[in-house]
């Protein structure tokens, strides 16, 4: 298993400092019931305008139903499929553009449907798995073939398992595997008091 810790200008937390999006999955292990329930949990308990949880996960567990792990599998692009194939769940997720209360357009509920998606990922990597975050899916397919409702807009689907050795990976996939990992500095990304001021 690989290890890509964060590097931060001081100490953060160790939960978050360790989560990173791996793609090497061990097939062999199936992610537990009781686990499953731990990750939707975490994900539940996210905040959310009006306390609305607009988000709703469609799971699909190889272990349990594997026609509707394979359904997910079959949305993802072709890239993704390569190394997700050996990932045991697959959530589908999912947010609700009305809000519940009034049936009136919901701006914030992309915002915190993404809450809850790194609730859950920040669970998975507390237990010792991994969760990926997917942008490369096809959004028609998925609605098509999990029933989402037209209210709804489809935003990522997760992969979730536990890690492998990174040489279980195609060449190509690796070179991305262990590359290192970026971000953008704070001076870039955090202003202080007005616009463009860099937080020193």
């Amino acid at each position: 298993m690989m290890h890509k810790p964060a590097i931060t200008q001081v100490a953060i937390n160790d939960t978050i400092a360790k989560r990173w999006s791996g793609r090497a999955y061990n097939p062999e292990k199936m992610v537990s019931h009781d686990q499953l329930i731990a990750l939707v949990e975490a994900a539940r308990w996210a905040p959310s305008c009006f306390g609305d949880q607009p988000w709703r996960f469609i799971v699909c567990n190889k272990n349990t139903d594997a026609q509707s792990w394979q359904q997910g599998f079959s949305c993802l692009a072709e890239s993704n499929q390569l190394w997700a194939k050996d990932a045991p769940l697959l959530l589908v997720v999912c947010t609700d553009n009305l809000f519940s209360h009034n049936l009136q357009a919901n701006r914030w509920a992309q915002y915190d449907t993404g809450a809850a998606s790194e609730n859950l990922c920040l669970q998975a990597s507390s237990m010792g798995l991994m969760a990926h975050q997917m942008g490369g899916f096809n959004a028609t397919d998925a609605r098509i073939a999990f029933a989402i409702p037209d209210q709804f807009t489809l935003m990522a689907i997760i992969s979730i398992g536990y890690p492998a050795d990174s040489a279980s990976l195609t060449p190509d996939i690796l070179s991305r595997e262990t590359a290192a990992r970026k971000r953008k500095p704070l001076n870039e990304l955090i202003f202080a008091s007005s616009w463009g001021r860099a937080l020193e």
